[in-house]
């Protein structure tokens, strides 16, 4: 059975830092993209990043770029997320997700696993 599973969530103050972390099990994704997701409460969940196969392609959402750096060890089977300067506007549920192929968006289409999500919360 595949498993995506988050940790690394937390309360924590504006400006600090925080890293997730999303180990998989059940098969490999070394070959596939990945990506974090988060929802904040009342709103749709929302991409904040990705990393292809090779880790050589990334993208973020405008309001995370240059402050968020996600990562991964394929040797591992885990994907990371560092989040820098962190804002309450941060605060949500983060989801890690695996897509079937090596490149993928921010469409939520594209991802076919997911973990159950850690809850951030950034107070001001």
């Amino acid at each position: 059975q595949v498993q995506l599973v988050e940790s690394g969530g937390g309360l924590v103050q504006a400006g600090d830092s925080l890293r997730l972390s999303c180990a998989a099990s059940g098969r490999t994704f070394g070959s596939n993209a990945m990506g974090w997701f988060r929802q904040a409460p009342g709103k749709e969940r929302e991409f904040v990043a990705v990393i292809s196969w090779t880790r050589t392609i990334t993208d973020y959402a405008d309001s995370v770029k240059g402050r968020f750096t996600i990562s991964r060890d394929n040797a591992k089977n885990t994907l990371y997320l560092l989040m820098n300067s962190v804002k309450p506007e941060d605060t949500a549920v983060y989801y890690c997700a695996a897509a079937l192929a090596p490149y993928a968006t921010m469409s939520t289409n594209e991802y076919k696993y997911w973990g159950q999500g850690t809850q951030v919360t950034v107070s001001s």
